[in-house]
């Protein structure tokens, strides 16, 4: 369940800084993993969560609803564990709620809600402590790493000395990382998840350095503190000039006067290509944070129409994981029948700067490398790239493969991004490809 906050320090965003800081990207050889601030998975494809958060600690009976959640077009689903503070969740259970994640086709985000509103609530557990239920369940996690986000703890800070959260946030990471975890790992922010006092904001480049993978993404969570637009995109758009990554790892809906504008939330992260995990399927002893009437889809409610059924809700905007097969993000062009092919994607913009992925298709022979030709017609320049090396002449970019992701087989593909500029009008740049 979600404390909302009451109370709150008035605060203002720092202006956008006009250089980008560039995080680099980790090289995982199999999972979902952070290039630049994109989640990707292992092939290279850009993953973008669009999600709801499901109960499970206290619902464990619960289970038809991973079908239901993935029925009404989620992608991803936040599934609260518990390692004590309530009833634990054990290794052979986690591991069927792994098994019902991938049977109905969702990446698991696991998060364990022990820690909630620690230095606050003195029934709230460390995050070591949370470390700690991690290793125990590592025999079921290992391998999943294509599937399962581990989120180590749920609120980890509340409004008590927030500024412990860089070192605990710090000796957590380093911890499992120590420990052989090789996860996408998810990071939420202090003051009950919503950094109103920016201990997350101020120090997340250090919390990234921490994770020796480059392998972590910050979460946000987005209740009352977040109750106008000006709030929310000032927050993301602080993070995306920074190259951070970072998702909206809980929000609700604006219900009443002065709560959360759920609906530029959601269109602020779309628009950047920021996930999202709305709270919550049902179940909370707040019914209007439910989505659902006692976990029943076909009673929708407010809430779940919005985040269902909404412009840049579930259905309009989440693309499957591609490690499902058929049905997975992004646009994709035919390989050729022979040397290679290379599509665009979009990942989002804002004032001045956007993010561009692009992939590369071998075509029904294997190829020993790539090199991608990208003109663009309306003066843009890119500024930061990765997975690929980029020179620039004009209007044209020329990309070739790293050292690593050029010998491709046939119908294979690889992806690289970059980060660039704009002025006036940002359309897509024309694509040519050649195999050697």
């Amino acid at each position: 369940m979600k404390r909302r906050l009451t109370t709150y320090a008035a605060a203002v965003l720092a202006a956008l800084a006009s250089v980008l800081f560039f995080v680099r990207p980790a090289y995982a050889a199999t999972g979902l993993h952070i290039s630049g601030r994109t989640i990707v998975e292992a092939n290279g494809q850009p993953f973008v969560m669009r999600g709801i958060n499901h109960p499970h600690a206290w619902y464990a009976s619960q289970t038809s609803s991973f079908a239901a959640i993935k029925a009404a077009g989620a992608n991803s689903v936040r599934v609260v564990l518990s390692g004590g503070r309530w009833t634990t969740n054990t290794a052979s259970d986690v591991a069927n709620v792994i098994s019902m994640c991938k049977q109905n086709k969702l990446i698991c985000v696991l998060e364990d809600h022990d820690t909630t509103g620690y230095g606050e609530d003195g029934a709230a557990y460390t995050l070591d402590q949370s470390v700690n239920y991690w290793i125990g369940l590592k025999s079921v996690l290992v391998g999943q790493e294509d599937y399962v986000v581990i989120n180590i703890g749920n609120e980890p800070i509340g409004n008590t000395n927030p500024a412990q959260w860089t070192s605990a946030t710090t000796a957590a990471i380093q911890k499992m990382r120590t420990n052989g975890f090789q996860h996408l790992l998810m990071i939420d922010a202090p003051n009950w998840g919503q950094d109103w006092q920016f201990v997350m904001r101020d120090n997340a480049q250090t919390v990234l350095n921490a994770d020796t993978q480059h392998n972590t993404v910050l979460s946000i969570h987005m209740y009352a503190v977040f109750h106008t637009a000006a709030s929310i995109t000032s927050y993301l758009d602080y993070f995306q000039s920074r190259g951070w990554p970072l998702v909206v790892g809980e929000f609700g809906w604006q219900f009443a006067a002065g709560e959360v504008d759920d609906q530029t939330v959601m269109s602020a992260a779309v628009t950047r290509g920021i996930g999202y995990l709305g709270w919550s399927w049902s179940g909370n002893t707040d019914p209007i944070l439910d989505m659902t009437t006692g976990f029943n889809p076909a009673q929708l409610t407010t809430w779940g129409q919005r985040i269902v059924n909404g412009t840049n809700g579930l259905k309009a905007t989440a693309k499957q994981a591609t490690i499902y097969g058929e049905g997975g993000g992004g646009p994709s062009t035919p390989p050729p029948t022979a040397g290679c092919a290379a599509a665009y994607t979009s990942i989002g913009q804002w004032n001045g700067g956007f993010q561009g992925e692009v992939k590369v298709t071998a075509g029904s022979a294997a190829i020993n490398g790539w090199t991608v030709t990208l003109t663009f017609a309306n003066g843009q320049a890119v500024t930061q790239s990765w997975n690929a090396t980029l020179t620039s002449n004009g209007a044209t970019v020329t990309a070739r493969n790293a050292g690593y992701n050029g010998r491709l087989s046939a119908g294979a593909t690889a992806t690289f991004g970059f980060l660039g500029s704009w002025n006036g009008t940002n359309n897509a740049p024309t694509l040519s490809c050649t195999a050697s």
